[in-house]
């Protein structure tokens, strides 16, 4: 068993993001000592971890909260978490073609400027919808 410091600490989760998921359900409250201290058993680390790593995958809360009810059936089929997967690597995939997207423009207006005055800054007339050199 470990204080929430400590479980902090072991996954990178920070102590109020802990208690969030505390309190919307995702990992059950810990018993409690006489001290009023929480103490995380190895289980809720190894779920803690997982919350983890998915959230640094992207997935959303909601995705999190099927995924975990979904590992509690070991028997089930997988189908379900390969589509929740499979729709996370769409987004992924949407979100970077968005980013080359902004990648090309913002090389565009840094390679048009070649001002020497805010005046007649390339940047700042890209910005303003006046269009570069």
């Amino acid at each position: 068993m470990v204080s929430i410091g400590n479980l902090s600490k072991r996954t990178g989760v920070k102590v109020p993001t802990i208690r969030y998921y505390e309190r919307i359900g995702l990992i059950a409250p810990p018993p409690r000592t006489d001290g009023n201290q929480r103490r995380y058993s190895p289980d809720a680390l190894r779920r803690l971890k997982f919350i983890r790593h998915a959230r640094d995958l992207g997935l959303s809360l909601e995705s999190i909260r099927d995924l975990l009810r979904l590992s509690a059936h070991p028997d089930r089929p997988c189908a379900e978490a390969d589509r929740i997967a499979r729709d996370q690597l769409r987004e992924t995939r949407d979100r970077i073609a968005r980013l080359k997207g902004l990648e090309a423009e913002l090389e565009r207006i840094v390679d048009c400027c070649d001002a020497e005055s805010v005046a007649e800054c390339g940047v700042l007339n890209a910005l303003a919808g006046n269009g570069t050199g």
